[in-house]
């Protein structure tokens, strides 16, 4: 090998970075402690931006396309060497390429629940996760803050940075907001799209990073309240609790006595439904007279030692009292009760219903 030949192993006189990964986001060129000599060609590809740095400091920046490398083209590092007479020896300096592309799907979620004011539920604990999507718009920024001088530098080496305050960021949003946990996943995008401007000049100026969107895909609640929920929704779909105790009544009623056939069948649900009927538009509902006992007569006086005939309920109900005495679910007597058609007392974490309230609400 001649010595020309030798000297031009020597130089570099192309420089490029073919990327073929999905997960880089910078990487700097192996110079191998070669210098690059006048004249040599950078080429930078589209979503790509090449950083030269010469003795630890920022020199020029250079976009997309073909440049040559010459004193016209690189004034900051002709600055920063302090060439007398311009770039006419081989120098050396490092290139960082810059990936600019927006890297999407990426993953993020609470790693602890987040404590809600919701005026339904009360205090409420929940979970959110969803996925965001970033590019690097300040290249020095970026190199400085985050990447560093590592050699290649991945998105893994940052998720965890980037998912600590983009939750942070998310939880602040979310309580500020006092949105009701139950109309939470009909504003999944309206949260996400208000959490852009607030976190891209945050992002921006600390890592040179901005996000394209941010995506809210569920936001959940612990078992309970999805229990509640799920209530709320039968009671909902139920509709009228006194329609719903008299159709339970009748029916179980039908079941009891028997029948021979359709027609039969039908007899002794129409039997049902009047005697539910009858029994919950006497006086003190179905539970008003106990049984054996004859109806007074009218204008008839109580004697002194006869009961009333609503004596038997006592003065104050617990939910399981009636639930017992309409033959439900004491989930339902709760439902009823959380929407106002039962009237009832909560002491603490219980209820109590007077007996007038109950007689009430089986006249409704």
């Amino acid at each position: 090998m001649g010595l020309i030949d030798y000297l031009k192993t020597q130089f570099l006189e192309i420089i490029q970075w073919e990327d073929d990964s999905r997960d880089t986001l910078s990487w700097r060129f192996p110079d191998q402690d070669k210098e690059i000599k006048r004249g040599a060609q950078l080429i930078v590809r589209e979503s790509q931006v090449a950083q030269f740095i010469y003795l630890g400091q920022f020199a020029d920046t250079y976009g997309p396309g073909k440049h040559t490398l010459s004193t016209d083209n690189i004034p900051v590092l002709s600055t920063l060497k302090g060439w007398k007479y311009g770039l006419e020896s081989p120098f050396k300096a490092d290139v960082y390429y810059v990936n600019t592309r927006l890297f999407t799907g990426n993953k993020w979620g609470t790693s602890n629940p987040i404590m809600l004011r919701d005026p339904d539920f009360g205090i409420v604990r929940t979970r959110a996760f969803g996925t965001y999507d970033f590019k690097v718009v300040d290249v020095k920024t970026f190199l400085k803050e985050v990447a560093g001088t590592d050699a290649h530098f991945r998105l893994e080496e940052f998720q965890d940075t980037m998912r600590s305050r983009l939750v942070s960021a998310f939880t602040d949003a979310l309580a500020s907001s006092k949105v009701p946990v139950l109309d939470v996943a009909t504003r999944y995008t309206e949260l996400g799209d208000a959490l852009l401007p607030i976190l891209n000049p945050i992002l921006t100026a600390k890592y040179g990073l901005e996000l394209g969107s941010f995506i809210v895909e569920n936001v959940s609640v612990p078992p309970e309240v999805e229990q509640a929920i799920d209530k709320r929704s039968s009671m909902a779909a139920i509709g009228n609790l006194n329609d719903y105790v008299k159709l339970q009544f009748a029916e179980s009623l039908g079941k009891n006595t028997g029948g021979a056939g359709t027609a039969g069948s039908a007899a002794e649900l129409a039997m049902g439904f009047g005697l539910a009927g009858q029994l919950m538009n006497q006086p003190g509902g179905i539970l008003g007279a106990p049984q054996g006992t004859p109806p007074a007569a009218p204008g008839a006086v109580v004697g002194a030692g006869a009961a009333p005939a609503a004596s038997a309920l006592p003065e104050l109900l617990s939910p399981a009292d009636v639930a017992q005495k309409l033959s439900v679910a004491e989930a339902d007597v709760l439902a009823a009760l959380a929407d106002g058609s039962l009237k009832g007392k909560k002491i603490g974490t219980q209820w109590r219903i007077t007996k007038a309230a109950f007689e009430e609400f089986l006249k409704s």
